[in-house]
């Protein structure tokens, strides 16, 4: 694919942000775009937020390099930890990150009782502290980091027993204090909303925050586009036939045979590396 082309690139610690990339296709079905998941690292929730700032601003310089103008930050772990990092260091590039979808979970519920799924990091980060001062006032939020879950979808076990436990653990007992309203604040977990949904049953609302944030980027690469148009410069957002590149810095094959299963479709993964806090590529 033609790098020109690339304007969007998506990155998260491993394949919850293919959520993500899966809102942004049926946004914008005609738009290429590259994936570049971080399975060397994953997954970042156990990591300080020192680490996943260093991540994040590597995977940033190499998308850059592959010519994207916009880049996702499809990961709620990234968000929390770098996204003001990486919008101050790179001031030129517009980012669009994942906020944990407490305001609509706010005003969706009736029973004041509202779960949050998500990793540590999320939850210890401001940007999750700033939207429960600014939303939740007089909402109940059980939290919980669903110990394991991540590593259940990495694996591909999506309604495995071991998974259906880790989220009974996690969702019977917020059920039993009233829980109405479910937001999911990991990437990874919306590939298991119909094992959520069996366990919590049909009164209770699962909110995946992934069409939003699509909606999102459909905005601030129309305002590229028009920002491009009116200094005469022109943007090749989007090709007749879409496609997408998909990258890891882990093992391409293991991803390789989750897209069908994830995104509903297949690709070719090439396989990136670290080196120094870089990322290489061993084609270059």
């Amino acid at each position: 694919m033609n790098a020109d082309l690339a304007s969007i690139g998506v990155f998260d610690s491993g394949v919850g942000g293919l959520s993500v990339l899966r809102a942004i296709r049926q946004q914008m079905p005609n738009q290429p775009l590259i994936y570049l998941a971080d399975q060397a690292h994953v997954p970042y929730g156990s990591r300080t937020l020192e680490q996943v700032r260093a991540f994040s601003e590597g995977i940033t310089r190499y998308l850059l390099s592959q010519g994207v103008r916009l880049i996702v930050v499809a990961c709620n772990t990234a968000s929390a930890a770098a996204l003001h990092y990486l919008r101050k260091t790179f001031p030129q590039v517009p980012f669009v990150g994942m906020e944990p979808a407490v305001k609509p979970a706010a005003d969706h519920t009736h029973s004041g009782i509202v779960g949050v799924l998500a990793t540590p990091a999320t939850f210890q980060g401001a940007l999750y502290a700033s939207v429960v001062e600014r939303f939740a006032q007089g909402v109940v939020l059980l939290q919980s980091t669903c110990p394991g879950l991540v590593g259940q979808i990495e694996a591909g076990h999506l309604d495995t027993l071991e998974t259906r436990t880790i989220l009974e653990e996690t969702l019977q007992p917020m059920l039993k204090q009233g829980l109405d309203t479910v937001v999911l604040g990991c990437t990874h977990y919306p590939f298991v909303i119909p094992l959520i949904q069996e366990i919590v049953g049909p009164q209770v609302r699962v909110i995946d925050p992934a069409p939003a944030v699509a909606r999102q980027v459909a905005r601030v690469l129309g305002m590229l586009v028009v920002d491009s148009q009116v200094a005469g410069r022109q943007t090749p957002v989007a090709s007749d036939v879409a496609e997408v590149r998909f990258l890891t810095t882990g093992d391409p094959d293991h991803l390789g045979n989750l897209l069908p299963r994830l995104l509903g479709e297949k690709g070719k993964v090439r396989q990136l590396f670290w080196e120094g806090g870089i990322v290489k590529d061993n084609q270059m």
